[in-house]
């Protein structure tokens, strides 16, 4: 039956995978449930499928931070300072950028 149901769910266009809804979360948000995986994990009480399943999640989510982070460092910029020390301006974080 459940497989009947995947079937309907990738017809209907939603995603049932270990990645569903994973590219829709917040990096706090996906982060939280890696966290969450990595502790279950640890503890070895989850069965072997669900262990795949969950580390496959994981896996997904662990992209989703990673690719978060790459775009929230594009836009750090560093505070550039005059000759007496104040703030005068901003500059990328990386000068080849």
């Amino acid at each position: 039956m459940a497989e009947a149901a995947k079937a309907t769910s990738a017809k209907s266009g939603q995603s049932t995978g270990p990645a569903a809804g994973v590219d829709k979360l917040s990096f706090e948000q996906a982060l939280a449930e890696l966290e969450a995986i990595v502790g279950n994990l640890e503890r070895g009480s989850v069965p072997l499928e669900e262990s795949i399943a969950m580390y496959e999640r994981g896996e997904a989510l662990k992209m989703r931070c990673d690719t978060l982070l790459k775009a929230a460092e594009a836009r750090v910029e560093t505070i550039t300072r005059d000759a007496d020390g104040r703030p005068s301006g901003t500059a990328p974080l990386d000068a080849d950028g």
